[in-house]
């Protein structure tokens, strides 16, 4: 027999502690009140400021059903706009990435600016002002270099997250990299499911052969405490600091989006994510060695960042549709870095790559499941605390939505 409760009574019912309910993956109405309450008003990383460098250059991201063109005016100042014409709807920038100075609508030849005036509508009434009809402006915000996007009018605030992770974002140098490579993922499966299995390494060793044989985020708390003193004596004389900040989740100041940032040992061998431990590109920052660690950064619900001595590794989740959505991944190096000299792009991308393909075939199974008849939720494990704790913050916005929307 099928769940016909309401909204309101199946984030009642749902056990803590354990996986969601069937209907949280399956039911359009749970996914659109996930998309309207919860996706739509969180900041989502866009990329970085290295790819809309100089004046026209434009990159477009899709979220669900939703499209913004970031670009770089002819002023210099970076926007975001809705990719939607403001004469019949229609999307205005088909290119994924660019240079313009205009845009131009290809079903009624619209022109905008890159400031996201209207400049040109063809045989409109004599009293037609264009000044009333330029692109809807989206909120855009930048985070040493990090850019990011909110599609919600009122976003939380990124004050707290600037002032906090100003310090672990500059060790790295994060406002001076440049983006090496980036790759979207699909994923035919619910977007939670993406989310959630990022949040957790219980499943890192049965999974990820090449991940695991350097990261030590599997290991019991006596053993971690070993390789995590081993990289702290080495820490300081790298140039980097011992610090942990944790407001991630329902530990997100009032207001604030939520944030964290800490650093984890790799095995002893491992300098950098890489194939055979070795460095794959120029040190970052003002980093003067290795200390055999790295760090995870988080931004909002859906962006992560793991930082290296090396490089950095940036993770985006979007949902597409209720059973689909994508991973975009991009790699980070020193905006010095020349490629074939400094770096190899095959190897540079080579962890996270192979690591991605295979959490894609994880959760498109996962998904499979989920939808069986015979899906029962389970507890989560004892290496599973994060992603409890995501799904408890997933869970207070719902139910806040759906407190609020009756």
């Amino acid at each position: 027999m099928s769940d016909t409760r309401p909204i309101s009574e199946l984030i009642a019912c749902q056990k803590s502690g354990w996986s969601l309910e069937q209907r949280f993956y399956v039911d359009p109405e749970v996914y659109q009140l996930e998309i309207d309450q919860i996706v739509m008003r969180n900041w989502i990383l866009a990329g970085h400021e290295s790819e809309v460098a100089e004046p026209g250059d434009f990159k477009v991201i899709n979220v669900a059903n939703e499209s913004a063109i970031i670009v770089r005016g002819q002023d210099g100042a970076l926007r975001a706009f809705a990719n939607v014409c403001r004469h019949r709807g229609s999307v205005v920038c088909l290119e994924e990435a660019g240079n313009k100075r205009r845009f131009e609508c290809p079903y009624h030849a619209w022109v905008y600016d890159t400031e996201g005036n209207l400049v040109g509508a063809r045989n409109m009434p004599a009293d037609f002002d264009k000044s009333q009809y330029g692109l809807n402006g989206i909120s855009i915000d930048v985070i040493q270099g990090l850019m990011f996007v909110c599609f919600s009018e009122g976003p939380p605030s990124l004050d707290r997250a600037k002032s906090d992770l100003d310090e672990p974002l500059r060790m790295f140098g994060l406002e001076d990299l440049k983006v090496a490579a980036v790759k979207t993922y699909p994923i035919a499966a619910n977007w939670k499911l993406a989310v959630e299995n990022y949040q957790e390494c219980y499943h890192c060793a049965p999974s990820h052969a090449e991940y695991a044989k350097m990261h030590t985020l599997m290991l019991d708390g006596k053993k971690m405490a070993r390789v995590q003193s081993k990289m702290l004596e080495r820490m300081q004389s790298c140039g980097l600091r011992d610090m942990e900040l944790d407001f991630t989740d329902l530990d997100a100041p009032a207001g604030q989006q939520g944030y964290g940032y800490s650093r984890t040992a790799m095995f002893e061998g491992y300098k950098t994510g890489s194939r055979d431990g070795a460095p794959v590109a120029p040190l970052l920052g003002n980093l003067t060695d290795y200390d055999g660690g790295a760090s995870d950064i988080m931004i909002g619900p859906f962006s992560y960042l793991l930082a290296y001595s090396d490089h950095v590794v940036m993770y985006v989740f979007t949902p597409v549709d209720q059973g689909n959505c994508q991973c975009t991944v991009y790699w980070l190096v020193r905006n010095d870095a020349v490629e074939g000299q400094d770096y190899n792009r095959d190897e540079l991308v080579w962890l996270w790559d192979v690591t991605t393909y295979a959490d894609e075939e994880i959760i498109v199974n996962n998904w499979r499941g989920v939808n069986s008849r015979f899906y029962r939720p389970g507890p989560f494990s004892l290496m599973e605390i994060n992603e409890n704790r995501w799904v408890e913050w997933l869970l207070h916005e719902l139910r806040t939505a759906s407190s609020v929307n009756g």
